[in-house]
């Protein structure tokens, strides 16, 4: 193995499974699934692929508050709408990304789209939730919804073989999103056989997730579908092989050194800072948004 390797710390399996709201099936890799250095991602909750019933109700989750950071949810299967107090709204389809910026404090909700939901299907989807730097935590919040279509691509080969830049850069393709810090997501749609090859810093916390398929990462580990490969802080350089058609989702960023106050969901730096989100949220200051 070369010297600038970024090596493999472990390859992870999901964590047992735990619903959010009755539209979520997710295994959380981190905070509690694992206790491994992500920062700025401060949680992953992956929901793999799961069959929905055909339902005229849409399941989700029901009006709740977020403040001092953003979440990040990337669509693989199935469709999910989107309403926040900031009044925006939107629905997400298959390679499509909400990027809302909760910031100083916002109030949403999310549910299966009302058309998915009668139909029912495949469902698969990964949440992140990355934190902001303390000196953005009390920023306006803003949204970000990215189509497919949309999203950066960086073609490897005449084969199909691709990188989506949802944020960050890959070589010279710079991503959709914007970030407050620097932070690198990408999705690698790989036909057996594909390689790529990515270099971030060392100092970088940096994970893979396995959509579908089969990797080989570095010519040594095997990571298969649903599981999370963690790599170590030091070295650079990262090679992936598709040893099967493979969907990779890719994140590295560099670590926000600030103490971290979580309370539900709230995600601050000090003790002070939850106590004043509980009490802006009581007082009604994170605005108004209806259940349905």
């Amino acid at each position: 193995m070369e010297a600038n390797t970024k090596q493999v710390s472990a390859v992870l399996s999901p964590p047992a499974p735990h619903m959010v709201g009755d539209g979520f099936r997710v295994h959380n890799f981190f905070p509690s699934g694992y206790k491994i250095k992500m920062s700025p991602f401060f949680l992953l909750d992956y929901n793999a692929k799961i069959g929905f019933s055909a339902r005229n109700e849409p399941r989700g989750v029901g009006v709740h508050p977020h403040r001092g950071f953003e979440t990040v949810t990337i669509a693989y299967h199935g469709a999910v709408a989107h309403h926040d107090s900031a009044g925006n709204s939107g629905v997400i389809y298959p390679g499509d990304v909400q990027w809302m910026t909760a910031a100083r404090g916002i109030l949403h909700k999310e549910f299966h789209e009302a058309e998915y939901s009668k139909k029912g299907g495949d469902f698969q989807m990964v949440q992140l939730w990355v934190n902001l730097p303390a000196k953005d935590k009390m920023s306006p919040p803003k949204y970000q919804g990215i189509k497919h279509e949309d999203i950066a691509k960086h073609i490897l080969s005449d084969d199909g073989d691709a990188i989506e830049v949802i944020a960050g850069t890959y070589q010279d393709t710079k991503g959709s999103a914007s970030t407050f810090s620097p932070i690198n997501v990408y999705n690698a749609r790989l036909n057996k056989g594909g390689k790529a090859e990515f270099s971030f810093p060392a100092t970088y916390n940096t994970g893979l997730v396995i959509i579908e398929g089969r990797i080989q990462v570095n010519d040594a580990e095997v990571a298969e579908t649903d599981q999370f490969v963690h790599f170590k802080n030091e070295g650079t350089e990262i090679k992936i092989e598709a040893l099967e058609d493979s969907v990779v989702l890719i994140l590295s960023g560099e670590p926000i050194n600030e103490p971290i106050a979580q309370y539900g969901p709230f995600l601050m730096n000090t003790a002070e800072e939850i106590q004043q989100a509980i009490s802006d949220y009581n007082q009604g200051k994170f605005g108004y948004l209806e259940e349905e």
